[in-house]
C-alpha cells in the first residue's frame, strides 16, 4: 500500500472512550497503563482497516471511502489472519 494512506502519528483515542469500552467488556477497574496499551492497539487496528479501505476505494477509481469499503476491508483482514483471528 502507498504511503498516502498513513495515519497521523498524533491520532489519539480519547482515554474516557477507551476506558468505557474496557468497562463495558466487564472490567470493574481499569489502570491508566491498560488504557494506554489498549488505545495503542486500537489505533494500529484502525490504521490497518483504513489503509485497506483506501486501497479498495482507489482500486474502484474512487477518492471516497464508502461503507462497503470498510466492510470489505474488515473481511479481507479477517480472512488473511492479519486481524480478528
Amino acid at each position: 500500500m502507498t504511503e498516502k494512506y498513513r495515519i497521523s502519528e498524533t491520532m489519539k483515542l480519547p482515554q474516557s472512550t477507551v476506558e468505557r469500552i474496557l468497562r463495558q467488556a466487564g472490567a470493574e477497574r481499569v489502570s491508566k497503563a491498560a488504557v494506554r496499551v489498549f488505545s495503542e492497539w486500537m489505533e494500529e487496528l484502525t490504521e490497518e482497516i483504513a489503509k485497506e479501505a483506501g486501497s479498495i476505494a482507489e482500486h474502484s477509481s474512487r477518492r471516497t471511502i464508502i461503507e462497503n469499503d470498510i466492510l470489505l476491508a474488515r473481511k479481507r483482514l479477517r480472512d488473511s489472519g492479519t486481524v480478528f483471528k
